[in-house]
């Protein structure tokens, strides 16, 4: 499995990776992600669309500080994923 999965829910972003779903607070006017620019290795550069701006704006995720805090090896969890796609954009 080389693909990851990008989507939020209300105040929530989910990155979803075989059988991980990882949730982690988004800004409180996130509509949703519209796409994906980059992935390198936890670190994610995105379009989101918020409710204050008619335009998509470029948003940055790094998902190393995160998965540390989860206690999870962000080497070992990263080294597959080659691809992230959004879901239910």
């Amino acid at each position: 499995m080389e693909c990851a999965y990008l989507s939020n829910d209300k105040n929530y972003t989910i990155f979803k990776y075989g059988p991980y779903t990882i949730r982690f607070k988004a800004p409180y006017s996130l509509e949703r992600y519209t796409s994906i620019k980059e992935w390198d290795h936890g670190y994610l550069v995105v379009m989101a669309k918020y409710r204050h701006n008619k335009e998509s704006e470029e948003e940055y995720i790094d998902l190393i500080p995160i998965l540390k805090d989860l206690y999870i090896s962000p080497d070992t969890f990263l080294k597959d994923i080659k691809e992230v796609r959004l879901r239910n954009a």
